[in-house]
């Protein structure tokens, strides 16, 4: 599972109050390996806290439920745990991500894909043992990656929707729904909130409706080069937003940078981009669009945010900037 230490977006907290509401805010840290905030115009902060609660357990049941580290009924951890072995009965929410993410596989020619746990696990272990021990920091073995690529194949994930059960047909696959995970949550559990509020799940910004007095959300986006800056500021009114970066999970090894956004084509940190931004009304989509543009030159990229309806920002690696008119037209 993705895990992402800081938020990649930086909530502006430009709030107050209406006539009739109040702004509040609530902050987690338990789900998803990462920083969640809940802001909202309520009449009381009695009705904030219920709804900010009511968000907090869904998410610690979507957090239990996609961890591919421990074990939890009905979920991922099952699924991996039973390749090769037997179908699992999986939690109506994991087959519904799992159905959406092979639309994802298909929609991106392949590069977002969360069969490729076997590849993600050894930068995984490479990346942890790096950053324990930077002095002897490795990249995987070469090797290794190329057998473990030959278990990432969408055709060997068997989705029976009908029966509710998921199988892994090849014993060495493992999924990995770290590439989508908190985006399509966010879109999930935002459904339990009112306009007028706004859910940052670890940078995965859904914005319902907008503030009380019409007036949009305003978020602004880190610097891939100074993360403790804004990049740019944009205002949301019920859309949502995503970023993915090579600044927030790396380490190094003889003085360069791996990031932990690997192409399937190569195995490798891709080096297209420093970070793409996606705005789009379905944050799900809008996370697979930030890894996949990220995986692909400008162009192609832009091709595909126009066939999702979806606007964008890239940076690339010598911190150039390019937008699409959409995205252009929402900065603050």
């Amino acid at each position: 599972m993705k895990k992402l230490l800081m938020p990649l977006l930086l909530l502006l907290l430009l709030g107050g109050c209406s006539a009739k509401k109040q702004v509040y805010q609530t902050v987690y840290l338990d789900v998803f390996d990462t920083v969640t905030t809940i802001r909202g115009y309520e009449t009381s902060e009695a009705a904030f806290r219920k709804k900010a609660e009511a968000v907090h357990a869904e998410l610690q049941q979507y957090h239990a439920l996609f961890d591919i580290y421990h074990d939890a009924p009905m979920g991922i951890y099952a699924i991996n745990s039973n390749a090769g072995v037997s179908p699992v009965r999986v939690d109506d929410r994991v087959m519904a991500l799992l159905s959406d993410c092979r639309e994802y596989y298909e929609l991106t020619g392949g590069r977002v894909n969360i069969a490729m746990g076997s590849v993600l696990r050894l930068w995984h272990e490479a990346r942890e043992a790096g950053l324990n021990d930077p002095d002897n920091a490795r990249l995987p073995d070469r090797e290794q990656l190329a057998r473990a690529a030959e278990h990432i194949s969408f055709d060997t994930v068997l989705l029976d929707e009908a029966n509710g059960t998921v199988f892994l047909t090849d014993p060495e696959q493992r999924l990995d729904v770290g590439a989508v995970a908190k985006g399509w949550t966010a879109q999930q559990v935002s459904r339990l909130l009112p306009e007028g509020y706004l859910l940052n799940l670890g940078g995965n910004v859904c914005a319902l409706g907008s503030k009380p007095d019409g007036s949009k959300w305003v978020i602004g986006v880190q610097s891939p080069e100074n993360p403790d800056s804004y990049l740019c500021t944009v205002g949301l009114q019920s859309t949502s937003l995503v970023t993915s970066g090579d600044y927030q999970r790396y380490y190094t090894v003889d003085g360069v940078r791996y990031h932990h956004i690997i192409d399937p084509a190569t195995w490798m940190p891709s080096e297209f981009w420093r970070s793409v931004t996606i705005l789009c009304l379905d944050s799900g989509l809008a996370d697979c669009l930030s890894t996949a543009l990220f995986l692909m030159p400008l162009e192609e990229g832009r091709e595909l945010a126009g066939q999702c309806g979806a606007e964008v920002m890239w940076v690339d690696t010598q911190n150039r900037i390019f937008q699409t008119d959409g995205f252009r037209e929402l900065l603050k």
